[in-house]
């Protein structure tokens, strides 16, 4: 089943997912369209799930990256540039989620933002085991406001291949850090203990 994603991935990035045809598909993964549908139901089914596997492989990247952080701003630079590196390594098929996929197949929208959910919960619910005195709320805001930047960031690095993971984790480390570290002083020290 791998294969069968790996392969669609790369032809509904190279073709766009309209003009892909599930017989091209099989014939390239080397199995009957039968089986495709079998596997996926659809070419839709199919699409969905190469975004559920790419989502799957962004969390693990991403948890890996910030498993050994020790301070917020480790966190964050560490989990930005988990990001970016992901998107770089799979800047096609990326663009191709943002663009065309997006807009043609309602169900992969729901996907795409539920990557985006899945990013803004790990961020708030690292930075409130940082800092359990943060209001909820505000935790939730400052995690939209990341995957926002580094989304609109990622956009725009497409444009600018120069510009890599490493240098877009800087830009938005620049911008961002400094809110998140001057909220975070005003919040009350942990209590101590004994």
């Amino acid at each position: 089943m791998a294969q069968m994603l790996t392969v669609a991935e790369e032809i509904f990035a190279e073709q766009g997912y309209l003009a892909t045809s599930m017989d091209e598909i099989a014939e390239r993964v080397g199995v009957s369209k039968p089986m495709l549908y079998e596997y996926f139901g659809s070419k839709e089914g199919l699409l969905i799930g190469c975004i559920h596997r790419a989502r799957t492989e962004l969390r693990e990247k991403t948890a890996q990256a910030i498993a050994g952080a020790q301070s917020p701003e480790e966190f964050l630079r560490l989990g930005l540039l988990a990001f970016f590196e992901f998107i770089d390594q799979h800047r096609r098929s990326w663009a191709l989620l943002r663009q065309e996929a997006a807009v043609a197949v309602p169900s992969a929208q729901e996907e795409v933002e539920g990557i985006r959910q899945q990013q803004t919960d790990m961020i708030g619910a690292v930075l409130a085991s940082f800092t359990p005195d943060i209001d909820p709320l505000e935790a939730e805001a400052f995690a939209e406001i990341v995957v926002g930047a580094t989304e609109r960031l990622a956009v725009w690095t497409e444009r600018r291949p120069k510009v890599g993971p490493a240098l877009a984790t800087e830009y938005v480390m620049g911008v961002i850090w400094p809110g998140v570290e001057a909220r975070l002083k005003k919040l009350p020290e942990p209590a101590q203990h004994a």
